[in-house]
């Protein structure tokens, strides 16, 4: 299988028991995630080599966060160790009409402090088939957006796939500073990622579609797809498309443009969801498995809807499923029945 590198930052999630609130709760159940952490970890499910490059303290939460990333394969020796905390942010998981939340606490974190000295990006790129990184990586800070550009360019030198999940926060930056900093990096990117407000806020680019309306026809997404093709000089362009029915029903299918043909997704309803973050992370970790193993767009990017799918299903940040798991559901298979 191929080798597969993220660069992110991973942080310490705190989330009150069952569908509390934050003023309810008593305890904090300890989860480890974030986006290419997430992204990470299914490439390793799927039998990838994969690598999660941050850097994380050297005191025993940091070391925690290493140990969850290696519980479930994933190689940590691109991590470097130093700075004083690990970010922290605590998840509050909606139901029915009221949405999930979130509240951060990832300030002046390990990552957010790290130098170009920290890291070899070339020797870390070196061998390497895929590069993953997500738009929250340079929101962090000024100094992780110069890694995260570093690392980029290492990738192109080694003639790595690059992806990006465009993922706009805006409890991180404004519209203008992504666009600032994300459209300059659109040239090391093969395979960008995102969904309808993420092309707008990062790049510029609104489709004609009313999402939140549940209009999700592919014909309003066709001119910028083509758009941001012609403009950056993606290989492929993908959205997800995600209906919000409620906070525990959604809709979800996906799209992809090589530039030749569109392809759209099956739908899936999925009721009742679980937990929704890392749900996108892990259309990126399907997504990037399927066209590193997949015969043709469509088939890559039905295994990515059906493994995001199954994500929602499953408490915490990882997706923790199975290539056949994925196979199975992407194949028709979405009874549910015990399988003994």
């Amino acid at each position: 299988m191929a080798k597969v590198v993220t660069l992110g930052e991973i942080m310490l999630r705190l989330s009150p028991e069952a569908n509390r609130r934050f003023v309810q709760a008593e305890k904090f159940e300890v989860i480890y995630g974030g986006g290419e952490a997430n992204v990470a970890v299914s490439a390793a499910n799927y039998g990838h080599e994969a690598y999660f490059v941050t850097k994380l303290p050297k005191h025993e939460i940091g070391q925690s966060a290493v140990n969850a990333l290696r519980k479930y394969g994933v190689k940590t020796d691109y991590i470097a160790r130093g700075g004083d905390r690990v970010g922290i942010y605590y998840a509050e998981t909606g139901a029915s009409m009221r949405p999930s939340k979130v509240i951060y606490d990832r300030a002046n974190s390990a990552i957010a402090e790290a130098d170009a000295t920290d890291f070899d990006f070339d020797a870390i790129m070196k061998g390497a088939s895929w590069f993953h990184w997500s738009g929250i990586t340079p929101a962090i800070s000024d100094k992780a957006a110069e890694l995260t550009k570093l690392a980029c360019e290492a990738a192109k030198r080694n003639g790595v796939t690059v992806s990006v999940d465009l993922n706009f926060r805006k409890k991180l930056w404004t519209s203008e500073k992504a666009q600032s900093i994300m459209k300059p990096l659109m040239k090391y990117v093969d395979v960008c990622i995102g969904n309808e407000e993420d092309a707008e806020l990062c790049l510029g680019f609104k489709p004609d579609a009313d999402v939140e309306g549940g209009n999700t026809d592919a014909k309003g997404y066709e001119g910028i797809f083509k758009g941001m093709m012609q403009e950056f000089g993606f290989k492929y362009v993908v959205s997800t498309l995600r209906e919000s029915l409620s906070a525990t029903h959604n809709g979800w299918k996906a799209m992809i443009y090589n530039g030749k043909e569109f392809y759209v997704s099956k739908r899936y309803d999925i009721m009742p969801i679980i937990d929704r973050v890392g749900g996108g992370d892990s259309f990126s970790g399907g997504l990037i498995h399927g066209l590193l193993t997949k015969g043709n767009q469509g088939d890559a990017l039905e295994f990515a809807v059906a493994a995001s799918a199954l994500k929602h299903t499953i408490n915490g940040d990882f997706n923790l499923v199975s290539v056949e798991e994925v196979e199975n559901l992407a194949g028709g298979s979405a009874n549910g029945r015990i399988q003994r």
